[in-house]
C-alpha cells in the first residue's frame, strides 16, 4: 500500500477546524445561558474591594451636583437617556412585571 505525498496530513485549517469541533463539543470555551460567568465573578470581586476600601459616601457627595444648573444639566441627561430605553421612563430597577417582585 503506498500513499502518495500530502495524502494523510491535513493542512493547517483543517486542523484549526478540526480544533473549533472538538472545543465545540467538549462545551470548552462556551457561556451558557444569558451573561458571562467568569466576567460577573470579576466585577463581583472588584465591586466588593471598591466597597471595602473606599469611602462611598464621600464618593456619593463628590458625584452629587455643585448647583441648581448642574442638577438640571444631570437630571436632562437621564430623562434623555430613559427617552432612548426600550422600557421608557421608567427606572432601570423597576420590575418588569408583578412575578419579578419578590414578597
Amino acid at each position: 500500500m503506498s500513499t502518495k505525498p500530502g495524502e494523510g496530513k491535513e493542512s493547517p485549517q483543517q486542523q484549526q477546524q478540526g480544533g473549533q469541533q472538538q472545543q465545540q463539543q467538549s462545551g470548552e470555551g462556551q457561556q451558557y445561558g444569558e451573561g458571562n460567568y467568569k466576567a460577573t465573578r470579576d466585577y463581583n470581586r472588584g465591586l466588593k474591594e471598591h466597597v471595602e476600601h473606599h469611602d462611598i459616601e464621600k464618593e456619593a457627595r463628590d458625584a452629587a451636583p455643585r448647583n441648581a444648573a448642574e442638577e438640571k444639566e444631570m437630571e436632562d441627561a437621564e430623562r434623555i437617556a430613559r427617552g432612548r430605553s426600550k422600557a421608557g421612563n421608567e427606572s432601570p430597577d423597576a420590575p418588569e412585571n408583578q412575578d419579578d417582585v419578590t414578597k
